[in-house]
């Protein structure tokens, strides 16, 4: 198991719903942030369809407003969110155009994003929506260096960008990341999402937050770190 390239400066984070972030990756991006990089979080939904018994209208918001805390709390200040419908994000151009034109925003040299197999494991479904952004979010690492895919970008002022890896959150890595030092961080920024966690049992925040990073970023066998986080990674240039 190798560690995951560090020699860069900006990276973006590419997820679908307020949370999904927070159940591993976030404790990366604290290293990160530690490290000086630039992290930055689109998100192609406001998980307006998360929260059982609360209006869309009033849940989209609320997740909004507990992501972007979240992301302060390692060290992330630029959060957007593009708007797509919760539960029913589609893997297409339109979903691909709209990351291409982040990743040429962002023009970051490292993409994380979200496994999007059909499952996590024996019996555990992967969302439709969790595996419509992850391969859309891969495409569009291509797509955004391609002059003539989306064409309009360019005369939005958003010129080609080849982002140099990209990494795929993984329950088969081929690589990981030592969160050790940043493991609590990866908690707090977890039991930001309150109202969500609230919603999901009666556990309090916290312990609901810790237990779930003890089971996504624990020891990875060959790979020397009490908490790591793996991933699948993909080279695009050199």
């Amino acid at each position: 198991m190798e560690p995951l390239p560090e020699q860069w400066q900006r990276g973006l984070v590419i997820a679908a719903h307020p949370d999904d972030i927070e159940y591993g990756t976030a404790a990366v991006v604290a290293r990160w942030t530690e490290q000086g990089k630039d992290i930055r979080y689109v998100l192609a939904t406001s998980g307006e369809a998360g929260i059982a018994g609360l209006d869309p209208a009033e849940s989209g918001p609320l997740r909004q407003q507990e992501e972007i805390r979240s992301a302060h709390v390692v060290g992330v200040t630029e959060v957007e969110f593009l708007g797509h419908p919760d539960g029913v994000v589609v893997s297409g151009p339109a979903l691909r155009r709209d990351l291409a034109a982040a990743i040429r925003r962002h023009r970051p040299d490292m993409v994380v994003t979200m496994h999007h197999g059909l499952t996590w494991g024996p019996g555990l479904l992967n969302s439709a929506d969790h595996r419509a952004l992850g391969i859309s979010a891969l495409d569009a690492v291509s797509d955004a260096g391609n002059e003539w895919i989306f064409p309009e970008l360019r005369e939005e002022g958003l010129e080609p960008w080849t982002s140099r890896w990209a990494a795929i959150a993984n329950p088969t890595p081929s690589h990981a990341v030592d969160v050790t030092a940043t493991f609590e961080r990866g908690v707090a920024s977890l039991s930001e999402h309150k109202r969500y966690l609230e919603a999901l049992d009666s556990t309090p925040v916290e312990e609901h937050a810790r237990r779930v990073l003890d089971m996504v970023a624990g020891p990875i066998d060959g790979f020397d770190a009490a908490h790591a986080v793996g991933f699948e990674l993909f080279t695009f240039r050199g």
